[in-house]
């Protein structure tokens, strides 16, 4: 078995990606949407944390997270956003993937990919990287023309901000950049 290395750096602020198992394509349902977003409050209530960016996919879903100074558990707050979402899907009468006899050995749902990718923004260039690569993201798998057209992002709150022009990313902004595909 593999030895994953994870950062755990207190108070810091992290990308990450979280895949559906067998990467189904169930993530963008307006069940499915309003369950993630339940599971986000109440591991939010939880454990504290601010979302800096988000999108998501059909199958996948990049987030930067901010967590509170001293505090370096993102593993705990997305096992509970993976348990809280798993459990409301199925009770909704959604479906699981295959399980497999390890899955079932592991008590593990077909919902999600075991683990989840992680980098630690290191830097205010790192992290506008992080954030352009997750608005841009829906472009890369084809899900939309221009950013501004995707409706599951971050990147409409920034628009408002005025952190991007309205037809921000006709080019890819972080080329050869690859953050947990």
């Amino acid at each position: 078995m593999a030895n994953y290395l994870r950062n755990y750096a207190p108070g810091g602020t992290f990308f990450f990606t979280l895949v559906t198992h067998q990467r189904r394509r169930i993530l963008t349902t307006p069940s499915s949407r309003r369950l993630l977003r339940a599971a986000f409050r109440r591991a939010r209530r939880r454990w504290p944390f601010d979302v800096i960016a988000i999108v998501l996919c059909p199958d996948h879903l990049h987030t930067v997270w901010s967590l509170p100074d001293g505090d370096f558990d993102y593993s705990r707050r997305i096992s509970l956003i993976k348990e809280t979402f798993t459990k409301a899907y199925l009770a909704a009468g959604g479906r699981e993937g295959y399980v497999s006899h390890s899955r079932t050995a592991h008590r593990e749902r077909g919902m999600w990919q075991r683990r989840f990718w992680e980098h630690t923004c290191r830097g205010q260039n790192d992290l506008k990287r992080c954030v352009d690569y997750i608005h841009w993201n829906p472009i890369k798998h084809a899900l939309a023309e221009r950013v501004a057209d995707y409706p599951w992002s971050s990147f409409h709150r920034y628009l408002g901000l005025g952190e991007y022009p309205t037809d921000w990313g006709g080019e890819n902004p972080c080329p050869g950049l690859e953050l947990g595909e």
